[in-house]
This record gives C-alpha cells, sequence and structure tokens, in this order.
C-alpha cells in the first residue's frame, strides 16, 4: 500500500535535492485559478446575488440569505449532543490555556538618551475565519481560529462555512454550536472561493475583512492567492499531511493508526513513515490493509496511502532520520523513538511535533491545547502555524527630541549622501536651523 524509499547507504543529498526525492502530494494551484477568477470577480461586481447563484449552482442549494440568523445559532448549541458540547468546552479552555501565553506587550526600548523606539501590538480590525465543510465538517477548526483571534483582541469576527443541503442551507450543525459556545454571532452560509471573494469585497451584510485565516481546498486557496494584498491571509494551505520518525522501539499499531488517522481527511493527504528499523516497515506494511477495511472511509484512506504522497523512507540511523524530516518539513510530525524529547528538541523543521507514544496527531488536532491549522508542502521551513500573533501586528513608535536628533544628524547625513537621497538629509537639517519650538 506504500511505496517505499531506501536511503540507506551513502551519505543523504542536500536539503534541497532530498525533498525533491520525498513523497509530496502535487496540488497546482495556478491550474484551477482561470476558475476561481471568474468567481472572485462576479463576487466584487454582484455582490450578494452573485453568491446565492454560484452556491445554487456549485453546492445544490438556495440560500436566498447567506446569514445565518441567531436562532439557528442558539438552536445548534441548545440540541448538540452533550458529549461533543463537553468535548468542545474542553478544546476550547486548553486552546485558550496555550494561547493566552501568546499575547505579547508593549516594549519601549531606550536607543540614547531622549531617544526611544516603542513596539505596539496592535490587533487586526476585522477577520473572515474559514472553516470547511465538504468531506468532513471541522468545527474543531472554530475552536482554532476564533480562539487565537480573541485573546489577540480582535472585536470584529465573522466565520463562513459551506451550507448543507441536509441542514436547510446552513452550514453544519456542529459548527453553528461552536461558533455559538465562542459567542460568534456573525456568520454565513457560504463555501469555497465565494467565501473568500465574500470576506475580501464584502456582499450582502457582511463588510469587507482585513485578514482572512482557516484551511480549504485547492479553490478556496487560489481565491487567497486572487485576493492577497486586498486582503491578509494566513497560508496558501495545501493537503494535511503526517510524518512519523520512529525508531525500533515504536509499536507498528500505533503507526499504522496514525498514518491512517492523517490518510482519513483527503484522498490527497500525505502520510509518510521514516524510520531506521526494516521490521517496523514490513510490520506497518503489513498492519495497513486490515486497519484501512475496518475503518468507514476506507475509499479514501487507500487513495492517500497509494498515491505519490505517501510512502516508508528507510535511513541508517536517526541522524539521517531527523535530516530527512527537516528537508520534509511536515505540517504534523511524530517522533517516536527511544528518547524521544531529546530528538524533537533536535527538529528544526515542522508545524508542530507530537512527542512520544502517547501524543498523536488526534490529540493535537482537538485537545492538546496547541493549534491544529499550520503549514503545509514543505512551508514549515518558514512558515508557523496560527497563532495569537497572526492577529497582532507591530507598529514601531519613534520619539526623538531635538538633542538626540542633532547627535545622529551626522550619520544620517552620510547614509542619505552614500544613497543619493539629499532631501532625507535636508528634512533633518532643516531642524537645525529652525529655531526650536519646545
Amino acid at each position: 500500500m506504500l511505496s517505499r524509499i531506501d536511503l540507506r547507504g551513502p551519505a543523504l543529498p542536500g536539503p534541497r535535492e532530498l525533498a525533491q526525492l520525498l513523497p509530496r502530494a502535487g496540488v497546482d494551484i495556478d491550474s484551477v485559478l482561470d476558475v476561481v477568477r471568474p468567481i472572485c470577480d462576479d463576487v466584487r461586481l454582484r455582490g450578494a446575488e452573485a453568491v446565492r447563484e454560484i452556491t445554487a449552482r456549485l453546492d445544490g442549494v438556495d440560500v436566498p440569505d447567506m446569514a445565518v440568523p441567531q436562532a439557528a445559532l442558539d438552536e445548534a448549541l441548545a440540541t448538540v449532543d452533550p458529549a461533543v458540547r463537553a468535548a468542545l468546552e474542553e478544546s476550547i479552555r486548553r486552546v485558550r490555556i496555550v494561547h493566552a501565553d501568546q499575547r505579547r506587550t508593549d516594549v519601549t526600548t531606550d536607543v540614547v538618551r531622549g531617544g526611544t523606539v516603542t513596539e505596539r501590538w496592535v490587533p487586526v480590525r476585522r477577520v473572515g475565519l474559514y472553516v470547511p465543510g465538504g468531506l468532513a465538517p471541522l468545527l474543531s477548526s472554530v475552536v482554532m481560529n476564533v480562539v487565537p483571534a480573541q485573546l489577540a483582541g480582535v472585536t470584529s469576527i465573522a466565520v463562513a462555512s459551506p451550507p448543507q443541503r441536509d441542514n436547510g442551507g446552513l452550514p453544519d450543525p456542529g459548527v453553528l454550536a461552536a461558533c455559538a459556545l465562542l459567542g460568534v454571532t456573525e456568520v454565513y452560509a457560504v463555501g469555497g472561493a465565494q467565501a473568500i471573494a465574500v470576506f475580501g469585497y464584502g456582499a450582502g451584510s457582511c463588510a469587507p475583512v482585513d485578514l482572512v485565516t482557516g484551511p480549504g481546498n485547492v479553490y478556496t486557496t487560489a481565491a487567497k492567492r486572487l485576493l492577497r494584498g486586498l486582503i491578509g491571509i494566513d497560508s496558501e494551505a495545501g493537503p494535511t499531511e503526517v510524518a512519523v520518525l520512529a525508531d525500533d522501539t515504536a509499536d507498528p499499531v500505533h503507526v499504522a493508526a496514525d498514518l491512517i488517522s492523517q490518510a482519513e481527511h483527503d484522498p490527497l493527504a500525505g502520510a509518510v513513515l521514516v524510520t531506521t528499523s526494516e521490521e517496523l516497515a514490513d510490520a506497518v506494511g503489513e498492519l495497513l490493509p486490515a486497519q484501512v477495511a475496518a475503518t468507514k472511509h476506507s475509499d479514501r484512506i487507500t487513495t492517500a496511502l497509494g498515491g505519490t504522497q505517501s510512502g516508508i523512507v528507510l535511513v541508517d540511523d536517526l541522524d539521517a532520520g531527523l535530516a530527512v524530516v527537516d528537508a520534509y518539513a511536515a505540517e504534523h510530525l511524530e517522533i517516536q523513538t527511544r528518547d524521544a524529547r531529546e530528538v524533537a528538541m533536535r527538529v528544526r523543521n515542522a508545524g508542530a511535533v507530537f512527542v512520544g507514544p502517547w501524543a498523536p496527531v488526534s490529540l493535537g488536532d482537538y485537545a492538546a491545547g496547541s493549534n491544529h491549522v499550520l503549514p503545509t508542502g514543505g512551508c514549515a521551513r518558514h512558515s508557523s502555524g496560527l497563532s495569537v500573533q497572526t492577529f497582532l501586528r507591530g507598529i514601531h513608535v519613534v520619539e526623538y527630541d531635538e538633542q538626540a536628533l542633532a547627535e545622529v544628524a551626522g550619520h544620517i547625513d552620510a547614509l542619505a549622501g552614500a544613497e543619493d537621497l539629499p532631501a532625507h538629509a535636508a528634512a533633518v537639517r532643516a531642524r537645525q536651523q529652525s529655531p526650536s519650538r519646545s
């Protein structure tokens, strides 16, 4: 089911070459831009009327008003399974604990006597949070997006999620219940590229936002790319992925189950085992068929595990294994080795790292307290997951008195001359030549 790549023997290639050898889902955002562009343009030009027509055509449901009424939010919360409500409440509690420690405080630095720079942390004014509802209604994503935005101090939060034909054109009731629990009252029944366009341009009762976050499919991602600049975005997320770095101490039952759990998301999901143990690789390969057959979504899991984005990579030792997982830069990385924490602390590139046999990715998806909106497709080499920081902007406030400016004026003059920008220096000299107005 899983193909194998044997990297044992000669020295490993460099990180860039190594990354090209490893399994990865091929997602071509450019290929769908021609489909997404007219959708976004239509929403920009015709607003809510276009959204209704696009939703009817693509989702097969007529939604006269995409704004979800408060009564529907209240009903979803009142009727949600008590066990689901309790789980959401606990997830919210844990995510708040972790993300509260991410809040930034303003800092004033005394550069020289009479000269300071203060870094202010200011929340984004208005955000649009997207919650997928295609193959799986990700009510947990409501928690992961809303909590850090609230803790950052964002005062205007809108959520969009696709309408469901079996829910009267409303988003999934679990998504609505999560919104209600978190106090989000502005929710829209719209999905896909058109949802991003609604956030970007505004439509109906939805005013334009400044930032859009949340996972989605390739069409949603293409819309983010098209509107980037008009709005801020968290990332251009691709299919979800997990890498497991394991040695001969790992339990093959655990490893197989964890690969399957990630493959359950999407036929394009990636599941990669990097191991020093051929015996573990064999055992996992033998366990997978029966475990996959026993799952509800066996067809999509089989497709994901059999695709070019999934596989087993054999390495000589953990040093080589670490080089491989750093080159891969997984969205989710599990460490199932001896001294797992020590190994985990050597990882440089990963969206989130799950240490040891009792910290599966499923824990992080729901209730670890960490955020599950993470960089995919190797972007963990340079990007971080969603956090309070995502919703904050650092603004430098510069305060210098007359003497402090005078002391540095010569250096400004020299650098402005080197850059052939004499008016820069003149703006400083004008202050030295004019009488002080203190």
